[in-house]
């Protein structure tokens, strides 16, 4: 039977502390994630930080994003005895968010990880990061770029034969990039994107229904691939 009402994407939040926005800790979203989720299809859902209902909601939903922001996982969670001193932490939203992830994975619910919610795919797919790129990669690119995030900071060799590379139709892609960590080892993923400076670009489990990261950020639709891989995540919800 043809479904009648639009796939349910679940969104994880961002979360501050008080000050700044409010008094009080407070989620926040851009409002690009829900846009580019909506445009595709789909019923954006915004998800809070509640781990112990992560299997609740997903019950309620058909499909996973994982976003981005200004913060990394536990060096813990990879097996890394040390934090490097660039390593900023929200425990608790990486315990909501790696519930959620690992649920999504059991059930097979189509997975989307965005910049550092590609890292944390890697992490829950038996993977290991790199915890600050310029004291690990040299002569790497500028991968918290100068110019504005709409904007494309370098370029992506999309590795021939990977689920990428088919809905995006293309061998290379124009990206925006804001991150200072990136995937070591992809554990059980298969990498899908490369910068031109060696660093892992994406990653995806074939074996999955749809289970893909990347480390941009294509809910800026600065290409008609970024618009592809939103449409291919609803599609993959059917």
């Amino acid at each position: 039977m043809a479904r009648t009402n639009p796939p349910a994407i679940g969104i994880t939040l961002d979360s501050e502390e008080s000050g700044g926005y409010s008094k009080y800790p407070w989620y926040a979203l851009r409002q690009n994630y829900a846009a580019a989720v909506a445009a595709a299809g789909g019923l954006p859902l915004a998800l809070p930080h509640l781990p112990d209902l992560a299997e609740a909601m997903l019950d309620r939903l058909d499909a996973l994003v994982i976003t981005g922001g200004a913060f990394d996982v536990g060096p813990e969670l990879y097996g890394d005895a040390s934090m490097h001193a660039a390593t900023t932490l929200k425990a608790a939203r990486t315990a909501a968010e790696l519930a959620l992830l690992r649920g999504a994975l059991r059930r097979d619910l189509p997975v989307l990880g965005i910049c550092g919610g590609e890292q944390l795919l890697a992490v829950g797919l038996g993977g290991t990061l790199i915890q600050h790129i310029p004291d690990t990669i040299p002569d790497a690119l500028a991968h918290e770029q100068p110019n504005p995030r709409h904007e494309p900071g370098h370029t992506v060799a999309i590795t021939p034969g990977t689920r990428l590379a088919a809905i995006t139709g293309q061998a290379s892609l124009a990206v925006n990039s804001a991150h200072h960590q990136a995937v070591r080892t992809p554990g059980r993923a298969h990498v899908n994107a490369v910068a031109p400076d060696g660093v892992i670009e994406g990653i995806e489990d074939p074996a999955r229904r749809f289970c893909i990261g990347v480390q941009w950020h294509p809910e800026f639709l600065i290409s008609a691939a970024d618009r592809r891989l939103f449409d291919a995540l609803v599609a993959a919800c059917a």
